[in-house]
C-alpha cells in the first residue's frame, strides 16, 4: 500500500510558487544575518572573562601557562584593560563604517549569492582566527586589532546583499510589514550568540568564537546552494521595480503572488532572452544613489538613531548595574529587553508605515515620542523592577523601531525610487550607503558615552535625548513632504 504524501509536503505544493520561493528568500536571508549578529556577539561576553575581577582565592586565577601572570589574559589583564576593549570595538566598528560605503558598490556588480555567501565564509575564518588566539596563547594585541579590521571589512557583506534580495522579490505593497518581522533577525542573533558564547566563556573562552565562526561559515555555503537573487530566474512573478519602465505600483491590484500580468511580461526570466540581458541597466554610481531623493536625508537620521541604539546596546548593563545595584547576570538578563521592544518596534513601525504609505512621519512620529521616554527611563525607570521592564520595553520600541524601518523597508524602497525609471541595481548601493553613515554614529555613540558618563548617568541620557532630536529633524522635508500628499488627497477625494 502506498503511503500517503507527507502532510509538509502537501501544504507546500497547495502554496503557489512564488510564495514558496518568497519564502525561501525570506527563511535564508533571515538564517544568514541571525549568523552574522551571531558572530558579533560574543566579544562583549567574553570581555569579562579576559578581564578577571580576581580575588586573592586560587580558584580565580588563571594558570600561569597562560603567560598572564596572576590572572586575566594578557595583555587584558592591565589598569588599561577598558581602553584596550574599547580599541577592540572601535576596531570592528569603524572598520565596519568605512567598510560599508564601498561594500554596496561591489554588491551592485558581482553576483549576490556568490558576494554573500564569500562574505560569510571569511567572516566565519576570522571570528574563528580570534577565538584560536586563546588556543595559540596569543598575547599580542596588534593580532586580535587586526582580525577585528579584517572581520568588520568583510562583515560588510551582509547587509547590502541580504536587504537587495529581500527587495528583488517584495513590492512596497506590504515591505514595511514583512520587513518588520524579518529584522528580528537582529536581536535573535545577540540573543543566541550570548548564549552560545556563555556555554565556554569561562572554561576554554576560544570555543565562544569557533563555534559562532563555523556556524556562519557553514551557513554560508548553505546559501550558496540555495539562494535565489531574482524572481525571474525560476520563472516567478517579479514585483514592482522589476516591471517596465516608468509603471506605478500594480500590487494593490494584481497581488504579490498572482497570477503574472501583462506589465509582467516585460522581464520574465532574464536568463531566457539574450536581448534582455544585453539591455540590462548599469549598476548605479556612489554619486548617483546620493541624488535619489530622500537617501541623504535617511542616511544621516540613521546616523543618530543608531547612536542612540548602539549606545544603550553597549552601556545599558553597565547602567543598570550602577543605578538599580543589580548583580551582572540580572542587570544582562533586563538589557535584554530593550531588543524585545525593539522587535516589536520593528513590526509596528512596519504595518503602520505601510498603512498610512508615510515611512518618514512613521520614523519621526517614533522619534518624537522617544524623547521624552528617555527622559522619563532616566528618571523613574529604576523605581521598581516593574518600572524598568516597561520602560525598557517601551524605549526599545520607539528607539529601534525607526533603526529597523530606515534599514530595511525604506532602503528598498529607495533602492527602487521611481527616479530611478525601472533600475532596480541600486539597491546594494543605497543600502550600504543608509547602512554605513548609519555605522559611523554605531562607532560615535559607545564612544561618546565612554567620554561622558564619568560626568554622571543624567548627561549621557541629555546626549542621547539631543541626538534623538537631531533624528527628527533630519526627516522634517520629508515629512512635510509625505502630509502634503496626504492633504492633496483628500482635497481631490472631496472635489
Amino acid at each position: 500500500m502506498k503511503a500517503a504524501l507527507a502532510p509538509g509536503i502537501r501544504l507546500l505544493r497547495a502554496l503557489p510558487r512564488d510564495s514558496r520561493y518568497r519564502g525561501l528568500t525570506l527563511l535564508l536571508t533571515f538564517l544568514c544575518y541571525v549568523c552574522y549578529h551571531l558572530s558579533r556577539k560574543p566579544i562583549s561576553i567574553v570581555k569579562s572573562q579576559l578581564h578577571l575581577n580576581c580575588s586573592a582565592t586560587g580558584s580565580e586565577r588563571r594558570n600561569a601557562s597562560n603567560g598572564t601572570g596572576d590572572c586575566s589574559w594578557a595583555p587584558f589583564d592591565q589598569d588599561n584593560y577598558k581602553e584596550l576593549f574599547g580599541a577592540l570595538d572601535n576596531a570592528f566598528l569603524v572598520a565596519y563604517a568605512i567598510g560599508m560605503f564601498i561594500s554596496g558598490i561591489f554588491g551592485e556588480r558581482l553576483p549576490l549569492r556568490y558576494y554573500l555567501s564569500g562574505g560569510m565564509v571569511l567572516s566565519g575564518l576570522f571570528t574563528v582566527l580570534f577565538g584560536l588566539g586563546y588556543f595559540w596563547n596569543v598575547h599580542v594585541l596588534w593580532y586580535f586589532i587586526i582580525v577585528q579590521i579584517c572581520n568588520g571589512l568583510v562583515q560588510t557583506t551582509g547587509w547590502p546583499a541580504v536587504v537587495a534580495c529581500v527587495g528583488n522579490w517584495f513590492g512596497k505593497g506590504r515591505r514595511g510589514l514583512i520587513m518588520g518581522v524579518w529584522n528580528s533577525h537582529t536581536s535573535v542573533g545577540n540573543i543566541l550568540g550570548s548564549l552560545i558564547a556563555g556555554v565556554w566563556v569561562s572554561s576554554a573562552w576560544g570555543f565562544s568564537f569557533v563555534v559562532p565562526g563555523a556556524g556562519i561559515a557553514a551557513m554560508g555555503i548553505v546559501c550558496f546552494f540555495f539562494l535565489v537573487e531574482h524572481p525571474e530566474d525560476v520563472g516567478c512573478s517579479p514585483p514592482l521595480h522589476h516591471a517596465a519602465s516608468g509603471e506605478k505600483d500594480a500590487e494593490g491590484a494584481m497581488g504579490d503572488d498572482g497570477p503574472l500580468g501583462a506589465s509582467s511580461h516585460t522581464s520574465l526570466d532574464r536568463s531566457e532572452s539574450p536581448k534582455e540581458a544585453a539591455e540590462e541597466p548599469e549598476a548605479i554610481s556612489f554619486l548617483g544613489a546620493l541624488r535619489i531623493p530622500g537617501v541623504v536625508e535617511f542616511s544621516f537620521c540613521l546616523l543618530f538613531a543608531k547612536l542612540v541604539s548602539y549606545t544603550f546596546l553597549y552601556w545599558l548593563p553597565l547602567y543598570i548595574g550602577n543605578v538599580a545595584h543589580f548583580g551582572a547576570k540580572e542587570a544582562g538578563d533586563l538589557s535584554t529587553l530593550f531588543d524585545v521592544g525593539g522587535i516589536l518596534g520593528g513590526i509596528l513601525a512596519g504595518l503602520i508605515s505601510d498603512y498610512t504609505g508615510g515611512r518618514a512621519s512613521t520614523c519621526c512620529t517614533m522619534l518624537v515620542i522617544a524623547a521624552p521616554m528617555l527622559f522619563l527611563y532616566n528618571r523613574i525607570g529604576q523605581n521598581s523592577v516593574g518600572t524598568s521592564i516597561a520602560m525598557l520595553v517601551v524605549c526599545g520600541g520607539l528607539v529601534n523601531g525607526p533603526y529597523a524601518l530606515i534599514t530595511t523597508a525604506v532602503s528598498a524602497d529607495l533602492g527602487t525610487h521611481e527616479s530611478l525609471q525601472g533600475n532596480a541595481k541600486a539597491l546594494s548601493t543605497v543600502s550600504a550607503i543608509i547602512d554605513g553613515t548609519g555605522s559611523v554614529g554605531a562607532a560615535l555613540g559607545p564612544l561618546l558615552a565612554g567620554l561622558i558618563s564619568p560626568t554622571g548617568w543624567n548627561n549621557v541620557f541629555y546626549m542621547l535625548i539631543a541626538a534623538d532630536i537631531a533624528a527628527c529633524l533630519l526627516l522634517a522635508r520629508l515629512v512635510v513632504k509625505e502630509v502634503r500628499g496626504w492633504c492633496g488627497c483628500t482635497a481631490r477625494k472631496r472635489g
